[in-house]
């Protein structure tokens, strides 16, 4: 009988940690915010939330758990195509520990599709996926503070003081709710840098049968 594979085991097992903290210290040697265990925790936690909430079935919220924890394992190979480099980890890592390949599949979909330059949430738990990846916007994921006001991307993140989803299976709606310190960074320059993101949210909420809102310091924004 084949093992029944969630987030919660990917968590212990030791390999796939080594392979998470390889990939975060490649990302912070080049400057990138933190994709680290507690990304990937967070990420995988989210993704399972959003299918429970609307009502999947328990499979499908566990393979999005799934696809969630190992989505950023491919920067361990470098930034650029780290998606698809991410998915072919994938599929090696979860073979080994016995899972079924009509399962590995549907994840290595999901992982190589969660970047918006490339990818297209084609399923649910791809969908998933890039909603709970591109929700975690908050200050915890800078490293430093030092470059706040030089990189825009630190700035942003570190103006995130805090960051939700809200999920109504009532009325359809995946709504993304931050609260931004102005004084760091303006409303403006989350557009600047994530436009394209909330962009592959859009198409990812409606694969859901949902529509996708922004809310910012309590406007609506989208």
């Amino acid at each position: 009988m084949q093992p029944v594979i969630d987030a919660k085991i990917l968590k212990e097992n030791p390999k796939i940690r080594i392979y998470l903290d390889r990939a975060d210290k490649h990302l912070e040697g080049i400057g990138y915010t933190e994709h680290g265990l507690r990304h990937a925790t967070i990420t995988a936690n989210l993704s399972e939330k959003i299918l429970r909430s609307l009502g999947f079935q328990k499979d499908e919220v566990r393979l999005a758990g799934v696809a969630g924890f190992l989505h950023d394992i491919g920067n361990v190979c470098g930034r650029v195509n780290h998606g698809q480099s991410g998915a072919i980890i994938a599929h090696s890592m979860l073979s080994e520990i016995g899972m079924p390949s009509m399962e590995i599949v549907g994840i290595m979909e999901a992982i190589g599709n969660h970047e918006e330059e490339l990818g297209q949430p084609t399923s649910e738990i791809a969908a998933a996926l890039i909603l709970a990846d591109k929700s975690d916007v908050h200050r915890s994921r800078v490293r430093t503070t030092r470059f706040i006001n030089f990189d825009i991307h630190d700035r942003v993140n570190y103006a995130a003081e805090k960051s939700s989803l809200q999920i109504s299976k009532d009325n359809r709606t995946i709504s993304l709710l931050i609260k931004i310190n102005t004084e760091i960074s303006q409303v403006m320059e989350y557009f600047e840098i994530f436009l394209s993101r909330m962009i592959i949210c859009r198409k990812a909420a409606k694969v859901l049968s949902c529509e996708f809102g922004l809310i910012i310091n309590e406007n609506k924004l989208l």
